[in-house]
């Protein structure tokens, strides 16, 4: 399905089996899925025109090239901007967690002091 969607965004619409076909073209371990590799060896063999000439994966290698030369690498900056920006978000998540648990430990350190507190008061006045 996500093949699917990916090559109608594309502008490059397939029909069902076509798709079957375009997995089973690359699908190593014969699951008729894509995995991440997989997924990564359409574009090695269309790099090394191992690719069917009407294979849907010829058209998809092709839609997706990016010529650096014309594009340049703006994306790559704020691509990287993103990333950085999240993972310190994220970082601040995780100090936000950690903070809540640490306190989560000194209130129940808290209780169990006034816990033996109590028996103690408590045992004074039962004997």
């Amino acid at each position: 399905m996500e093949l699917k969607l990916m090559m109608e965004k594309l502008g490059a619409p397939q029909t069902h089996l076509g798709l079957k076909n375009m997995i089973k073209e690359v699908d190593e371990d014969f699951d008729g899925k894509l995995c991440f590799r997989e997924f990564l060896l359409i574009f090695h063999k269309a790099a090394a025109g191992e690719l069917e000439e009407d294979s849907g994966l010829l058209t998809l290698a092709k839609l997706s090239e990016i010529d650096v030369s014309i594009e340049g690498v703006k994306g790559a900056k704020n691509f990287f901007e993103a990333k950085v920006q999240a993972l310190s978000s994220a970082s601040k998540f995780e100090a936000e967690i950690r903070a809540e648990q640490d306190e989560r430990k000194r209130e129940e350190e808290e209780r169990k002091h006034r816990r033996a507190a109590f028996r103690e008061l408590k045992s004074a006045f039962t004997q």
